[in-house]
């Protein structure tokens, strides 16, 4: 289906999750019920009314399990996405939209649920392969003590501060805005933990020059969407969230465990970007509320300049000048919090917080959001979707 046809004929109708926690003492299928469960209820809808789901090539719960542990009586539609960190968490929502808009299902559930805290699912700095040997790009990599996400990102984030100038100042300001947007969500890991610019300089190195507090959290936790047809939706207990547009973005400037390429003249990002907007039919002054998948501060960075928010080495200023905060800032960033402070559930909470937006619902409300930017991913292959009020 060319996505360009998916414009406003499906909504996101309910959402739900889970507590979010560092050690959630229950199996990954009872976090993917119970945030499915939410989900349903919050769309006013019964398990019955669900007849597809998509998910994470990652996620570790079956669909078929899925749905005989909420009484879903049949699945019309099931698929996933695959990819480290990447599309998963948009891209679920866009395989739903699909499979709603084409009539391969009417009502579609898209989740991610993980013990990522509990289960240490993440490779560690300086965690050695308990492997015999390496393969593939790993072969060109671990012998010389490269295994985990954010040496990668060190490398690409240096290289970034060499050509453009880029401080570690400006990467914090990412941190900061994402840290005082929890402060405010009941939900949050970390709420009750401000952080200020010195707080972010003065934090341990990881991999330089990345700072503990320029990575994600690691989390236990769930969270799902619930997706159906437009006219379906108006007659469903929330405002809905339609989808304008959707787009995925993966190629060979980005093959799998190989450092991202900041000078690459295309991304997965830039991919995604020449198609999306002109999909939706707004342009990047239209975005009332900006969310990005915040893995590490850097590719955060990255991605506005990528994705056209501004332009390529001039990510540091944008990002440092108060507008990524939604008290008046004129692109508020990830309000609740995001993988950085609320939890890491592959950025699926972000997705729950743009409808929130969307609805009058969120802890920190942006004045008139009409239209929600949300993109998972960036020096991944990446999926990106527009939504509007």
């Amino acid at each position: 289906m060319d996505l360009l046809t998916l414009k406003d004929k499906t909504a996101i109708v309910g959402i739900g999750h889970t507590e979010y926690s560092r050690d959630s003492g229950r199996s990954e299928m009872s976090l993917a019920v119970e945030a499915i469960r939410n989900a349903i209820t919050d769309a006013g809808l019964k398990p019955s009314d669900i007849d597809g789901i998509a998910k994470y090539t990652m996620d570790n719960n079956s669909e078929i399990d899925i749905a005989a542990n909420l009484g879903i009586p049949a699945l019309r539609f099931f698929g996933e996405v695959g990819y480290g960190g990447g599309g998963g968490p948009v891209g679920s929502v866009l395989l739903g939209a699909m499979a709603v808009a084409t009539g391969m299902a009417n009502c579609v559930v898209a989740f991610r649920a993980m013990n990522e805290r509990s289960g240490r699912g993440t490779p560690r700095y300086g965690q050695a392969s308990g492997k015999k040997t390496a393969g593939g790009a790993s072969a060109y990599q671990e012998p010389f003590g490269l295994f985990s996400p954010a040496q990668m990102v060190a490398l690409a984030a240096r290289r970034h501060m060499h050509l453009y100038g880029t401080k570690s100042e400006h990467f914090g300001a990412i941190a900061v805005a994402c840290r005082t947007h929890a402060q405010n969500n009941p939900n949050a890991v970390m709420r009750g933990r401000p952080i200020t610019i010195e707080d972010h300089q003065s934090s341990r190195m990881i991999a330089d020059p990345l700072h503990l507090l320029d990575c994600c959290l690691e989390t236990d936790g769930g969270a799902a969407v619930v997706i159906t047809s437009a006219e379906r939706a108006r007659d469903l207990k929330h405002k809905p969230a339609y989808i304008m547009g959707g787009g995925f973005g993966a190629g060979p400037w980005n093959i799998h465990r190989v450092v991202k390429n900041i000078e690459a003249p295309e991304t997965e990002s830039t991919a995604i970007a020449k198609v999306l907007f002109d999909r939706a039919g707004v342009t990047h002054k239209d975005i009332d509320v900006c969310f990005l998948y915040d893995h590490f501060t850097p590719l955060v960075l990255f991605a506005f300049e990528e994705l056209g928010f501004c332009k390529r080495g001039e990510g540091g200023p944008f990002v440092s000048d108060g507008k990524l905060l939604h008290a008046g800032g004129s692109l508020p960033f990830n309000t609740s919090g995001g993988n950085l402070s609320e939890g890491y559930i592959h950025g699926m909470e972000n997705t729950i917080e743009a409808v929130r937006q969307l609805r009058g619902q969120a802890m920190n409300q942006v004045k008139d959001a009409e239209v929600t930017f949300i993109a998972s991913g960036n020096g991944v292959p990446n999926t990106a979707m527009i939504l509007h009020g």
